[in-house]
């Protein structure tokens, strides 16, 4: 016994060793195995990151794990990836493990984590997915390497997208989750599946599913043979609405065959509140309902590239009615008749029927009715509301979940009739409308936007595709309107993705541009009590403004007072063009700063960082206030905080703008032309000029005349460039040029011309000793280099060209008087004024010196060269002590007049 049992002992270890090592025996063989018979069968790129085997993971059985498997198409979808999945599990019998890459295998359970399939058919019918190849075999096991003998397969958290260009049908299958348990050997067999998934589907630009969870619990019976599907026990939901299902459908060779009948289990009027996505509409166990709600319908018939299943669909309710408990009203007196037909099997010829559509809530009742044709090719619609609405009722008696109130009573009574085709081409003349409609007492609140809006009364006529709004009346915060016009295009914007067209005449007594700030919001992923992630917009705490994408409007405008930041404009007019998320300036005029505006650009916030173009005319506006104002004129003229007066410039500037539309003025590049009509200076308000004030001492800036100053200023990248411009101080001469920085550092020339008068009667004598004679008119330039900024500036006297322009002046004018003295000696003598062999007197030795250079000597020309450089170094000396003198001066202490 003991020898029997050490022998099992042996046997079960030799098992279990065999079991651990197997997995590494056969995974390089099994990855050779897969990836020579998918890419052997299949036209396409197929690659996996890896296999793992395992014994123990569903002993018996095997199970064989392919991570991150990716199928890519070849030609004629080259690229365009058709599988991608995390995890793909197989298992099988062990001793599928020992045959050959070209014997059958038998898998027993599949599934697939986390896939995405993404089928595509092109608009000539081919299909990324027929990728399999012809199998060129005729007989064994060679054509059929695999062969699936399943008893359960699933699909776990997966997406399939499938987008058919021939047939016009997109479907967007997220979320899904599918299982299913049969016998895929047999050739007759039950199948029994349970699915769910968000699904979305678009049918010819039409979305009939958005979103839309759908379940379906369901027994089928397979006839591998036919390919024929048969309904046996089934429940499908769509939302929270209950259907059966009765039928079949069998898959021919050229087309698919059925015939499916569905309706609702029970007639309960619940049904209709559980076709409605279950975000709006909880806890429907809870609703009182009266009534019925029925849908009843069938679909039979051959599906091919020409036909698609005739449809017989009901939905009908009468009498009907719901209360939420925990809402004070109730919705009444519902009736719902509607069809959806096609008899022909033409897709063009489905059509939709309300007969009849009607409820109540308290005394406001509401009737439409109407049909929808030619839905897949050119769609015709014929539609007409009646009825009033009091806005406020709707949250008292649905459990809507909005972030604002609404407020309003809407009466309509209008018809309409038109095709899409007119629609999209805007050939509104094709479009009948008549009735009207309006609005009172409505208000809005969001925490979107600062403050509620209020709609007085708006009332509509409609006329062809033609809508005449002749009176609006709208107040939020501080801003009232008054408007009237038309809009064009209400059913293309309605029905079709067009923006708003519309022109308007707009007044208004005072508008605050902050009352339309919107408050900027971004996406929050939150999970509730059950679960499940839902995402929702929250606000940053920053506001902005933004043009809406929506509208293509034409605004004329007049208002009393616009308010903006902290700008009082009055009298603004002009025209306001707002299309493709950009608002187009045209002749607009104001007042402010007791002069006048005129402006014309543009303003864009199609791209996130909103961009402006913009031509001003300023005209006589006032300095002082201008300057302390606008954060502009700051940087571009600092030293006009110290002026007082009046101002006139044309400016032509681009760049980005902040959130708030104010300039990024790092960004700003353009163009200024400016002109002082008058104004007076005050150098303690600006320290540069204080700086200068304290520095030239011979300058009194209550002297300065700005008045018809003119100066063309150039800006870009931060940088405020100055074209050389003049000005006096009395008739001591200014010239400015140079440069300065939005971060006020600064780098300017200038260059003053001061008459010798203003030196003082030492400097003036000094000067005349130099020149031989009075220097009245005689200047001395002064070259100034200001540095550093205009809170403090360095202020740099250029004293070498100073020294330089003075001696050169001196000289200059020395020279001249010698040659104008010699030139009278030798006149004198030639009309025999003076007598040649009389000796020149002291003043005229240097005449007879250049008189004899210029007759005889060769000598005296390096004599009068050593003797002129004397006496420019002579010269040089003294223009150094009287610029230095010019400088250390106390200022006004000197008396020009009386000095000696």
């Amino acid at each position: 016994m003991k020898k029997a049992l050490k022998i099992l002992g042996i046997v079960i270890l030799t098992v279990i060793i065999l079991l651990i090592v197997a997995p590494f025996v056969f995974e390089t063989q099994l990855k050779e195995v897969v990836k020579k018979t998918m890419n052997k069968n299949l036209n396409a790129q197929v690659d996996f990151e890896d296999i793992d085997l395992s014994m123990f993971r569903s002993f018996p059985q095997a199970t064989l794990v392919i991570e991150n498997l990716s199928i890519i198409n070849n030609e004629p979808f080259k690229g365009d990836t058709l599988a991608l999945t995390e995890e793909v599990t197989l298992e099988m019998s062990i001793k599928e493990l020992f045959k050959s890459s070209d014997e059958q295998k038998v898998i027993d359970r599949l599934s697939l984590n986390n896939a995405y399939i993404n089928i595509k058919v092109d608009s000539l019918g081919k299909a990324n997915y027929d990728i399999a190849l012809e199998d060129t075999t005729t007989s064994g096991s060679d054509g059929q390497p695999f062969k699936l003998d399943l008893k359960h397969y699933e699909i776990n958290n997966s997406r399939v997208k499938y987008d058919d260009k021939s047939t016009k049908v997109f479907l967007d299958v997220e979320d899904l989750n599918h299982e299913g348990n049969g016998d895929f050997s047999l050739d007759q067999s039950e199948l029994k599946t349970y699915s769910e998934a968000l699904v979305s589907l678009n049918y010819d630009g039409v979305n009939y599913l958005n979103q839309n969870l759908i379940s379906l619990d369901a027994v089928f019976q397979i006839d591998l043979e036919k390919m024929r599907y048969t309904f046996l026990e089934n429940e499908a939901r769509v939302n929270q609405l209950p259907l059966t299902f009765d039928g079949y459908v069998q898959v021919n060779e050229e087309n698919t065959e059925m015939d499916l009948s569905f309706k609702t289990p029970s007639s309960d009027f619940k049904n209709f509140l559980a076709v409605i996505p279950e975000i709006y509409a909880k806890n429907i166990e809870n609703v009182d309902t009266k009534g019925d709600f029925v849908v009843n319908g069938r679909i039979f018939g051959k599906a091919d590239d020409l036909y698609i299943p005739k449809m017989d669909i009901k939905i009908t309710s009468n009498n009907a009615s719901f209360k939420y408990p925990d809402l004070p009203k109730s919705v009444q007196d519902i009736n719902l008749d509607m069809v959806v037909l096609n008899d022909t099997g033409l897709a063009e010829e489905t059509y939709i029927n309300i007969n009849n559509a009607t409820f109540r809530i308290d005394q406001d009742s509401f009737t439409a009715n109407g049909n929808i044709s030619n839905i897949t090719e050119n769609m015709l619609v014929d539609l007409a509301l009646k009825g009033t609405i009091n806005l406020a009722n709707l949250s008292e008696a649905y459990p809507l979940e909005m972030e604002q109130d609404l407020n309003g009573i809407l009466t309509a009574d209008v018809k309409t009739s038109f095709d899409m085709n007119s629609i999209e081409k805007e050939q509104y003349q094709n479009v009948k409308s008549s009735g009207t409609a309006s609005i009172k007492n409505f208000s809005y609140l969001s925490p979107e936007i600062p403050n509620e809006v209020k709609i007085a009364t708006a009332n509509m006529s409609f006329n062809q595709g033609n809508v005449s709004i002749p009176n609006l009346k709208l107040t939020t915060g501080q801003t009232d309107l008054t408007a009237a016009g038309s809009l064009q295009n209400l059913i293309g914007f309605l029905f079709t993705d067009q923006a708003l067209k519309g022109n308007f005449q707009v007044q208004s007594n005072k508008f605050s541009v902050n009352d339309f700030m919107v408050a900027e919001t971004e996406e929050i992923t939150t999970t509730d009590d059950n679960g499940k992630e839902k995402t929702v917009a929250k606000t940053t705490g920053k506001e902005a403004i933004k043009i809406p994408s929506f509208l293509d409007m034409e605004l004329k405008f007049n208002a009393n007072t616009v308010i903006y930041d902290n700008l009082e404009l009055k009298n603004a007019t002009g025209v306001l063009v707002i299309r493709d998320e950009t608002a187009r300036l045209q002749d607009i005029s104001t007042n402010i700063f007791n002069g006048s505006i005129g402006a014309n650009g543009m303003v864009s916030t199609k791209n996130p960082t909103p961009v402006f173009e913009m031509d001003l005319n300023l005209n006589s506006l006032d300095i002082a206030s201008s300057f302390n104002g606008l954060e502009l004129m700051q940087n571009l003229a600092p030293l006009a905080s110290a002026l007082e007066g009046k101002i006139q410039s044309t400016v032509n500037l681009k760049g980005n703008l902040n959130e708030d539309f104010t300039p990024q003025l790092a960004t700003i590049a353009g163009n200024a032309l400016a002109e002082i009509l008058t104004a007076e200076i005050n150098p303690e308000k600006a320290a540069l000029l204080a700086k200068l004030d304290s520095e030239l001492n011979f300058i009194n800036f209550e002297d300065i005349d700005l008045s018809k100053l003119k100066t063309k200023l150039t800006f870009s990248d931060g940088m405020v460039q100055i074209a050389p411009f003049d000005f006096n101080i009395k008739d001591i001469k200014f010239q400015v040029s140079g440069s300065h920085g939005f971060d006020m550092t600064m780098d300017y020339d200038l260059k003053l011309d001061v008459p010798a008068k203003y030196l003082g009667s030492e400097v003036g004598g000094a000067l005349g000793k130099l020149s031989g004679e009075s220097i009245a008119n005689m200047s001395v330039q002064l070259p100034i280099w200001i540095t550093g900024n205009f809170n403090s500036p360095h202020v740099k006297l250029n004293m070498q060209q100073a020294v330089n322009n003075l001696t050169q002046k001196v000289v200059a004018k020395q020279s001249k008087d010698l040659e104008d003295k010699a030139v009278d000696a030798i006149n004198d003598i030639l009309q025999g004024k003076r007598d040649p062999k009389k000796p020149f007197s002291k003043n005229d030795s240097t005449a007879v010196n250049t008189q004899k250079k210029d007759s005889t000597s060769a000598q005296t020309p390096t004599k009068r060269d050593s003797i002129n450089k004397s006496q420019q170094k002579q010269v040089e000396d003294a223009a150094k002590n009287i610029l230095g003198g010019i400088l250390k001066s106390t200022k006004k202490k000197t008396d020009t007049t009386k000095q000696n």
